[in-house]
Formats: C-alpha cells, sequence, structure tokens
C-alpha cells in the first residue's frame, strides 16, 4: 500500500533469540521469524504492546520520547494519564502528582481525565442523538491501537466507531489554546508532553488515524518520570501545593477497564480488556451477537491502562488503588463549554487500510489467495510457528508473496525427504537387480535427489538445532 504505516514497537536484534514466543501472541501476525531473528511487519503491527509484555529475552522495545526532549521548547505542558495516579503507594490526592510535575520542570498541567470527563458528556449525548442511526452499538475510540485493528481487519465495524476523538488529543487540543492564550507564543515555542502508559499512545501521536495531525509534540513514558515524581513528591507533600486537579470519578475511572463505559452513565454496555477478549468481542460484533447493546468499551491492555507496558506497577494493585483514590471524589468536575465542542469529533473518518490483501488489485488477490489455499492444504496445519510465521494459513500467504518457501515448513520437509528415500530405495533395488540396464536411466536422477537430499537434511538439521536451542 502507497502509505506510511509508524508503529511504536522496535527490536533489539542482539537480544533476540528467534523463539516463537512473539510469533503466537501477536494478535494480527504481524512478526516472523527470518534468519533467527524476529521482523516486525509495519502495515500489520497495531503498537498493542503484547511482545513487548510476553518476549522472555526482552528484545522488544516501546518506542517513545526521552524526557529530555523539554528542552526542545520554551513552554511545556504535561497531559498525565490516568493511570499515573495509580503508580504511587497511598497517594490519597491528585494535586501532590500534578504539582509535582511542576516542579519537574513542566509550565503547565492539563489531566487527560479532565478531558475524559468532556468526552465523557459528548459520548452520552452523541449516542443518545444517534443510537438509531447505526446497527449494534457504538465502539469507543479512546484506545488507538483498537481503531487501527479495527481499520485493518474489521472493516464492517468502522460505522459503528464514536466519532469523538480521544481524550489525548482533546487534553492537548484545549492544553495548546491555553496556553498560547497565556504566554502569546508561536506554536513551535510551545510543548505538549503526553505521560503515557502504553505505545499505542506514542503511535497515535505519530500516525494519528482520527485527525491530520496531533497535537501532542512528545509521548513520554509513565516508567520513566516515576522516579523523577517520587522526590519532587515527597518535597510537595511537606509544602502547601496549588489545586490543580480539575476531574472527578469519571475521569479518573478511564485509566481502568470499564471506566469509560461506566462514565456513560448507562448500564447496557460491554467491556473489554486483553487483546485475546478483544479479537473475540470484535469476532462477534462482525457477527451481531451484542445488539441490544449501546457501548462498547475495548481496551487493549488486561486492566485497561493501568495494564500498560509503560507502567511500573502491577495492574491489579493500579486497579485497586485507583478505586481507593477516586472514593472520595466527585461524580464529576469538568463540565462541557460551548467553546470546547469543537474539538470533541474527530475531523478525520477512520479508513478500511487493506493491509492483508495479497495482491495490488482484486483480481491478483483473489488468484494469489486460491493458490493460497491450496498450498495450506498440504501443509500439516499444525500451527507450531517453527517455520517462522504464526500459523500454516501465514506461511501460505508468506510462499504466495515469496516471502517463504514450502521447505520452511520442517513437517513438510520431513515429508519430502521420506518421499526422496523412498525413491532412492526404489532405484537402487533396481540397480541391484540389472545394474547394466538401469545405469543410464538412473544414475542421473540419482544424482539429482542425493544432492537435494543432502541440501534438505541440512536445513532440517539446522532448524531442528535452533529449537532445541531456542527451548
Amino acid at each position: 500500500m502507497d502509505r506510511f504505516f509508524y508503529h511504536a514497537v522496535s527490536l533489539d536484534k542482539s537480544l533476540c533469540k528467534g523463539c516463537t514466543t512473539c510469533l503466537q501472541r501477536c494478535p494480527t501476525g504481524a512478526i516472523r521469524i527470518r534468519d533467527g531473528k524476529a521482523r516486525i511487519t509495519d502495515e500489520l503491527c497495531i503498537s498493542c504492546g503484547e511482545c513487548i509484555r510476553v518476549c522472555p529475552h526482552h528484545a522488544k522495545l516501546a518506542d517513545h520520547d526521552d524526557i529530555a526532549s523539554m528542552n526542545d521548547f520554551v513552554y511545556r505542558v504535561a497531559l498525565p494519564a490516568p493511570s499515573l495516579y495509580t503508580q504511587f503507594h497511598n497517594l490519597d490526592d491528585p494535586n501532590i502528582v500534578l504539582n509535582a510535575l511542576i516542579s519537574m520542570g513542566f509550565d503547565d498541567v492539563f489531566e487527560v481525565s479532565a478531558a475524559a470527563e468532556l468526552v465523557s458528556e459528548a459520548s452520552r449525548e452523541y449516542i443518545e442523538a444517534h443510537k438509531d442511526e447505526i446497527e449494534g452499538p457504538f465502539i469507543s475510540t479512546a484506545c488507538p491501537t483498537i481503531v487501527r485493528l479495527i481499520s485493518i481487519k474489521f472493516p464492517n465495524l468502522l460505522p459503528q466507531l464514536l466519532p469523538l476523538n480521544p481524550p489525548i488529543e482533546v487534553a492537548a487540543e484545549l492544553a495548546l489554546k491555553r496556553a498560547q492564550e497565556k504566554t502569546g507564543l508561536h506554536r513551535d515555542k510551545i510543548g505538549i508532553f503526553f505521560i503515557s502508559p502504553c505505545p499505542s499512545k506514542v503511535a497515535y501521536a505519530r500516525d494519528p488515524l482520527t485527525v491530520e495531525h496531533s497535537q501532542v509534540d512528545r509521548v513520554i513514558a509513565i516508567k520513566d518520570v516515576y522516579p523523577l515524581l517520587l522526590a519532587h513528591m515527597k518535597a510537595v507533600s511537606r509544602t502547601d501545593y496549588t489545586e490543580i486537579n480539575e476531574s472527578g470519578k469519571i475521569g479518573v475511572s478511564w485509566g481502568t477497564r470499564g471506566g469509560e463505559a461506566a462514565g456513560l452513565l448507562r448500564d447496557n454496555y460491554l467491556a473489554a480488556d486483553g487483546m485475546e477478549k478483544v479479537m473475540k468481542v470484535l469476532e462477534d460484533l462482525e457477527d451481531q451477537k451484542f445488539q441490544e447493546l449501546d457501548f462498547v468499551e475495548l481496551n487493549a491492555c488486561n486492566g485497561g491502562c493501568v495494564g500498560g507496558v509503560l507502567t511500573v506497577e502491577n495492574a491489579y494493585v493500579a486497579e485497586a488503588r485507583l478505586k481507593k483514590l477516586r472514593k472520595y471524589m466527585p461524580v464529576t468536575v469538568s463540565r462541557l463549554q460551548e467553546d470546547q465542542r469543537s474539538v470533541i469529533p474527530n475531523t478525520r473518518e477512520v479508513e478500511y487500510l487493506p493491509v492483508f490483501s495479497l495482491g495490488s488489485n482484486m483480481l491478483e488477490s483473489f488468484a494469489r489467495l486460491n493458490k493460497a489455499e491450496r498450498i495450506e492444504k498440504q501443509l500439516p496445519g499444525l500451527d507450531c510457528g517453527i517455520c517462522g510465521a504464526p500459523n500454516c494459513k501465514a506461511l501460505a500467504e508468506d510462499i504466495v508473496k515469496g516471502e517463504a518457501s514450502e521447505n520452511d515448513c520442517i513437517h513438510f520437509l520431513r515429508e519430502k525427504l521420506h518421499k526422496v528415500t523412498s525413491e532412492l530405495e526404489t532405484i537402487s533395488k533396481k540397480l541391484e537387480d540389472d545394474p547394466k540396464a538401469a545405469e543410464n536411466e538412473s544414475m542421473a536422477v540419482f544424482r539429482e535427489y542425493f544432492s537435494a537430499i543432502k541440501k534438505d537434511m541440512s536445513s532440517l538439521d539446522k532448524k531442528s538445532d535452533e529449537k532445541r536451542t531456542n527451548k
């Protein structure tokens, strides 16, 4: 496809052992093992972070900006994700974290949880006004990974995506507007920094699907900010601090599973977290199994944003802390104003991205698909991953695209070698019975088969040794 695809996952080849752990867990089949190392297909990666989470060798890394990039701007605004509050033990007031961010070097703070309350209000209004216009429930667009997944794998669900910007973008737009009004600085002098729990938000900032260009300038990881904040929070807690917090239970609850859906103040919803559950829900949505629902919230990370791979705290502990933190909070603090409504709707329709097409046009795709299906029937159907593809179907497609061969399948290769051996045995017997008559007819074939079997046996031994080593 003639399109740039950015993903926020990279590979440290020096650490990669070529095992198949990431291969088996990638929800879109974006990973292949080639030459003993993992490879990520740009257009298939949805930056869910699943491979980072499961890699036993820590070879997968999440791309994000360094804290030192704060020096790139004259005026710096921090956008803390709601999940940031859950990383700290015994935190009973978000203002401590917010003031610590100011102490750390930021000039202003705009809570993403405050923007989440605005999006919740806008969502309630939109669903009520448009619930009879689509078949099935509306689907949240808060998690960029989910939006990207639907755009490449579930195009029939695109009309059900809620056409509203995620809180990260709403917060960025409003924070930028406030900074410009306060300072009068040019746009390139103002830096909008999102403090992220996951690589998904990094991918959104650099290649958004719902807007032409995100106002988020940098995305820094919670795990990088965490140790710096601890020292500043201790200092803040011993002095009087400024009341910065502008969100209540609804906004803060977006940090965990079910928080966004609960903010709609209606019971007719479904909330799922974790890629395996999300894939199942999307498949069921395509089969129209949830027609009675009004809304579906999907989070790529287990537990919601508190389970992101850029956090430091266990997701279940973080979820418990969030429940404790919001216990004495007001239901909501930020209310949608008329002058804020323009930043809520998305300005770019999410389009179908046919990254799974096997050809440059429909005719070529159908021809290649038929060929791939024929090849797949010849493969064992074990989906073992030893070939470097996640399953036999993927290997068949790789073969059709010229990116792999049938001999990459160790089981197919073994069958081939058995066939060659059987034919050699037949020739051998014929030579024994009548050596003179068989010599002219068989020797050339014998040499060809013998050469092939040596080559294939060498390949088979290599793959077997690699598999044993990786295990």
